[in-house]
């Protein structure tokens, strides 16, 4: 039935839409209700926020005041609040609300939900809130938990709705409306056989156009992507996108049906992924904008000691035609472009190489096709900027075999930083390592030497 404009009317008035996001008035005007105990002006000022705009209001309180407006909201305070929560800030706030106060939160949320808040948690914390839980909610999260981390079984959630294939459409009604535990968000109906097994899923959409007396196994299902319990969420993620999924079952290794997960989980699951991938082509671990100075330095510098390491060869490199470049000063001057080069083509060339192996457009089949291409736009490219780079240092020093050598060492150093910027990342994927780590602290480093090398080599050949 199309809305008309009365119903529209009535619509808007009934329910006016929520601001969006979250503005820097409203911060203020929340931070003074708290610095003034006005606990129920603070809780008043943020009802009608969204929870993820909730949760950018307490990431931008400190400590006491969060916890402050967590009690004076109570249980005005979506539960899924603390989902959308950076994960420090999020322990921070669990551990000031103590296991009593935070276990009622839990209590309130899906399963995956809470398996995903209690995982980040202090195992004290966490065996503390798990035991506050009600009995039936407890045996859910620590199913969910015992589950490896990153994996569909940490992902799924345990609230789905699964009918027997011999029902017809008025009893899965009649169930439906019956029932009050149900999934707050479901799309499908899981159909089972009797070792509840899934055989098909039906859309809501379909059950409800359907008529009463049809049995649910004469219905047009839709195909089944199951989802083994231990594969990794990354794996998910690639199904999800691969096959336009808006739910998957989790299955066991007998293929009993333990769960499901939703695509609104995959959406942070790609997200998670990317990040993580951007954080480590940076040479970070993981953020922590509201970490504290000292737990911030601690996973920072063990990539920059790796860095100091793999820097060094660089340095050996230098040290190496030190003689060299005493006899020939102009090597200091060009030696830093030769390498800036090389370490761009790396970088441009990897970001390709790991985004092509996350979303799986390069496996073995063709990665030597995709070898042979990248070798030759680093062969390409490096003959433009050869061109370049002859006429400059011809107009700079003046010196014909100087401008040779170093136009040469440039066509050298981008094609080979073409070739470690895809072999690199390939051989970590092949022994099972993240291809992310080849960053700037691996990958630059050794393109930088190869390009000191190359350059003062040939130089030293050719020049003295």
């Amino acid at each position: 039935m199309s809305e008309t404009p009365a119903t529209r009317e009535r619509s808007e008035e009934a329910a006016p839409a929520p601001p969006l996001g979250l503005s820097e008035a409203l911060v203020l005007e929340v931070k003074e209700a708290l610095a003034a105990a006005a606990a129920d002006l603070a809780a008043g000022l943020c009802a009608p926020l969204h929870p993820a705009d909730l949760a950018d209001l307490l990431e931008q309180l400190d400590a006491e005041e969060r916890v402050g407006l967590v009690r004076a909201l109570g249980e005005q305070l979506p539960a899924d609040t603390l989902g959308y929560l950076d994960s420090e800030v999020r322990a921070a706030l669990v551990a000031e609300l103590g296991p009593e106060a935070a276990a009622r939160i839990v209590a309130r949320l899906e399963t995956d939900d809470a398996v995903d808040l209690l995982s980040d948690l202090d195992p004290a914390l966490q065996r503390a809130i798990l035991q506050a839980l009600p009995l039936s909610e407890r045996a859910f999260v620590e199913q969910g938990l015992a589950f490896p981390e990153y994996s569909a079984g940490r992902l799924m959630q345990r609230e789905f709705v699964a009918l027997p294939d011999y029902w017809t459409v008025g009893q899965a009604i009649d169930f439906l409306r019956a029932h009050e535990d149900l999934p707050d968000d479901f799309y499908e109906l899981f159909i089972v056989d009797v070792r509840f097994r899934p055989v098909g899923a039906v859309p809501l959409s379909r059950l409800v156009r359907s008529k009463r007396e049809v049995p649910l196994r004469s219905l047009t299902m839709k195909q089944l992507h199951l989802v083994p319990a231990d594969m990794d969420q990354e794996q998910v993620a690639f199904l999800f996108k691969q096959y336009g999924l808006v739910s998957a079952p989790v299955v066991s290794p007998e293929g009993r049906l333990l769960g499901m997960i939703t695509v609104d989980d995959v959406v942070d699951v790609i997200d998670e992924e990317a990040e993580d991938d951007l954080l480590k082509l940076g040479g970070v671990s993981e953020t922590d904008v509201f970490a504290s100075p000292l737990a911030t330095a601690r996973r920072r510098v063990p990539w920059l000691l790796v860095s100091m390491i793999s820097a060094t060869l660089g340095a050996t490199v230098i040290d190496t035609f030190g003689a060299s470049i005493e006899k020939l000063v102009a090597l200091a001057v060009l030696m830093p472009i030769s390498a800036a080069l090389g370490g761009n083509a790396g970088v441009q060339t990897l970001a390709v190489v790991v985004r092509a192996l996350a979303v799986k457009e390069l496996t073995r089949a063709n990665a030597w096709k995709v070898l042979g291409k990248e070798l030759a736009v680093g062969a390409l490219n490096g003959t433009a900027i050869m061109v370049v780079a002859f006429a400059l240092t011809l107009v700079w020093f003046g010196l014909l075999d100087l401008a040779i050598v170093f136009s040469l060492s440039i066509l050298c150093t981008i094609t080979i930083a073409a070739l470690i910027g895809v072999t690199v990342p390939l051989l970590l994927d092949r022994f099972g390592f993240d291809p992310a780590i080849a960053s700037s602290v691996f990958v630059t480093p050794t393109i930088d030497a190869i390009g000191f090398f190359t350059f003062l080599s040939l130089a030293t050949f050719w020049l003295l």
